[in-house]
């Protein structure tokens, strides 16, 4: 299959010419000295305008900035440097994997997902589960793991929020501009749009295949938005998570089969079949399929799938697993199961969950069913899911139900502050920290980093973010419908110099974003103290078809525009990964307080104590784990009805902020230092910078998972030899 990002460039000189590759990887997004080497190409000003894309950015560029470079000696010289580290990054014999595990070029692994958060320059991503994917595959690549991503390429699936004057997000779905975008329409030999058939309903369907390179990782994205579609058909990947059951249960058999088949198509038969979720779980039936046909018996084609596939649950609550008809399942898989050689009624059999068999076919029970090697994302995760599915093993204690764990991680390149990593860190920890940062002993040299560097450091932040935030603000204003009371809820009036809590993420139910209004007088009381004031600032968007979350947030919109906050709340319009940078380096407190046990995991927290931003959240997640009683703040949830509830875990907000939170953070020497708060936040630093990290994770689903599946098939192989 044909791939030149270069020839998208022909305009480049020859010395220069790998810029186009450069330009098409996005292995700049996570390396400093690349997005320089573009910004010193096009300026400053360039990569803002044109979003810190770089393929949008060199399309804008005129001819003769090319040939001015090509001639500049000290940028030969940048250039020159970042691609042999690039070169070097991108060799495959290299890296973790290679050296302790096996050679990566033997097997693959198949990583499917339904969304990707990259970059925000490829917005096909809708939240947490998005990122955690775009991390992963970012850690493949500089482990050296096989890996390869399988998802959708999603035209029209991004929410661009806009809020009312009346504080409701009657935001738009932005479309793609694949066109100048960091990912490539894959063609076959004739130079015509690869397009792959994807049985469907007695007919077919077809999907164009695009290209994003991570690194040395491969993600291939699915697009039903072709001409060889009939209508209705065409739609089936604009948008993410779509509420019509019938066309979810069309995208999840595009997503699992349709994927098995581009990696068919492409050459690539994978080793083990990794599932982020259950939505990609259909392509255990396709992988089970093509051992059918190829003369294998059913029963050991399961087997062989079963053995080969990892499933990764995230979902704690029995209402958040999908589940389809089985009316609905026969219409669509009806011609498909005489392939598999299975009946209607052991393959229904598959899915049904026997705590409510009439619910239809449940993909978490099938997956869970279908998978040799079952993981949640965090330990207290596992607790609840061994709960939930305990009955699928009936004659197994709940501590021998066969589902691991691996706590969810965060890309430590991706979210650490540039300069807090390459100026404090690379002076204290060393300069090899970032390759070695999964190591405990490295964080213990945070200690040696004096309170004044660190507390500088974090002013900076805070001041961009502010700074970041008034600008929207300013261009706000340039809006006829805005007023000063929607300038004021967007966050005009903060201050650097007052105790800032951040709570950011999807505006749902059970993320209770608006806790802390719970008590609006003593709220009130705490933020406007004279001495120690307080303020929040508030980011997040809800599903466009979740009306209870946007009243949820007008009712946070709304407080942020009362004048008898004194403009000490904030909400912050259309969060981002671009925002979210901001937000986890500069907030001086991360607040997190779902309702147990919803929360899986949660990375947001991770994101900003591996900043020096402590946590303040309730015992759900990561934070049973990760909170040592130094790092942060935590409290139990309280039981009861949801109203109750809410009451008492507001109190206990408000009683930790009133009598631990504040004190300590104005609490400073007679040099400006809050010497007891920079504790805590190199505590926060030196518990996340190893435990909870992508490099952590990715090495430990290889060395639970990948690893033992790859020797049980090649002794398999072995058997088998004449």
């Amino acid at each position: 299959m044909n791939y030149r990002p270069r020839e998208k460039f022909l305009n480049l000189p020859a010395r220069i010419a790998k810029l186009g590759d450069l330009a098409y990887n996005l292995w700049w997004s996570w390396h400093p000295e690349g997005r320089e080497l573009f910004i010193m190409l096009g300026g400053r000003a360039a990569w803002s305008r044109n979003g810190h894309n770089p393929v949008k950015m060199m399309q804008e560029l005129d001819d003769s900035v090319f040939k001015l470079a090509s001639l500049d000696p000290r940028f030969l010289r940048y250039y020159d440097a970042v691609m042999a580290r690039f070169d070097g990054d991108m060799d495959p014999r290299s890296g973790w994997f290679c050296t302790s595990i096996a050679d990566p070029r033997e097997d693959t692994i198949a990583y499917f997902s339904a969304e990707y958060g990259l970059h925000h320059a490829l917005p096909v991503y809708a939240g947490g589960l998005g990122f955690l994917a775009g991390d992963y595959l970012k850690e493949c690549s500089d482990l050296g793991v096989p890996s390869v991503g399988i998802g959708f390429m999603y035209p029209e699936g991004y929410l661009l929020q806009r809020i009312t004057p009346d504080g409701w997000q009657a935001g738009a779905c932005e479309r793609l501009d694949r066109e100048n975008a960091p990912v490539q329409r894959l063609r076959d030999d004739d130079g015509n749009p690869l397009l792959v058939e994807i049985p469907l309903l007695g007919g077919s369907i077809y999907v164009e295949v695009w290209k994003v390179q991570v690194g040395r990782t491969d993600l291939y994205l699915m697009d039903t938005a072709v001409d060889a579609n009939d209508p209705w058909n065409r739609s089936i990947s604009d948008r993410l998570y779509t509420g019509d059951p019938e066309q979810r249960l069309r995208q999840e058999i595009v997503l699992g089969i349709g994927g098995i088949r581009v990696l068919k198509a492409l050459g690539i038969e994978p080793t083990v079949l990794h599932l982020n979720e259950g939505h990609p779980a259909f392509a255990i039936l396709e992988r089970i399929r093509e051992r059918v046909e190829r003369g294998m018996d059913l029963e050991e084609s399961e087997e062989y799938v079963r053995k080969t596939t990892v499933f990764t649950t995230h979902t704690p609550v029995p209402a958040g697993h999908d589940k389809f008809s089985f009316s609905l399942m026969e219409k669509y898989f009806g011609s498909y199961l005489s392939r598999l050689g299975i009946s209607r009624d052991d393959f229904f059999g598959l899915g049904i969950d026997p705590r409510d068999p009439a619910s239809g076919f449940n993909m978490t029970a099938f997956a869970l069913r279908m998978s040799k090697h079952r993981n949640c994302v965090s330990l207290r995760h596992r607790e609840v899911t061994r709960q939930m599915w305990r009955h699928l093993w009936p004659n197994l204690s709940e501590e021998e139900v066969p589902i691991d764990y691996v706590t969810n991680g965060i890309h430590v390149p991706t979210w650490i502050d540039r300069r807090l990593g390459n100026i404090t860190f690379n002076q204290y920890l060393g300069r090899d920290w970032l390759e070695k940062h999964d190591n405990p002993l490295i964080w213990e040299l945070m200690d040696e980093i004096p309170d004044e560097v660190i507390w500088k450091q974090h002013g900076r932040m805070k001041r961009a973010l502010i700074n970041k935030i008034k600008d929207r603000a300013r261009l706000k204003w340039r809006d006829p419908e805005s007023d000063s009371r929607t300038l004021m809820a967007f966050g005009t009036l903060l201050d650097p110099q007052t105790l800032t809590l951040g709570f950011a993420r999807r505006f749902a139910s059970y993320k209770r974003a608006t806790l802390l209004l719970q008590d609006a007088e003593r709220l009130r009381n705490i933020l406007t103290h004279p001495q120690r004031p307080v303020q929040i600032i508030f980011a997040g968007k809800a599903h466009p078809d979740d009306q209870q979350s946007k009243l949820l947030l007008q009712r946070v919109f709304n407080a942020a525009a009362d004048k008898s906050f004194e403009g000490r709340i904030a909400f912050v319009e259309d969060y981002d990964q671009y925002l979210a940078q901001y937000l986890v380096h500069g907030v001086d407190v991360w607040v997190n307080n779902p309702r147990p046990p919803m929360e899986a995991s949660g990375t947001s927290g991770m994101k900003a104590s591996l900043n020096g931003v402590p946590q303040l959240s309730i015992f759900d997640g990561w934070w049973v784990e990760g909170y040592n009683g130094k790092n942060g703040w935590g409290f139990e949830g309280s039981e009861g009805p949801c109203e109750v509830r809410d009451d008492r875990d507001a109190e206990a907000i408000y009683e930790i902020l009133e009598k631990e939170v504040i004190p300590l953070y104005y609490r400073v020497d007679d040099k400006g230092v809050p010497r007891g708060w920079v504790k805590v936040m190199k505590e926060a630093i030196k518990v996340t910078g190893p435990n909870f990290t992508s490099r952590r994770m990715v090495k430990e689903y290889t060395e639970k998972f990948y690893h033992p599946a790859i020797e049980e098939v090649r002794a398999t192989r072995i058997c088998k030899r004449p």
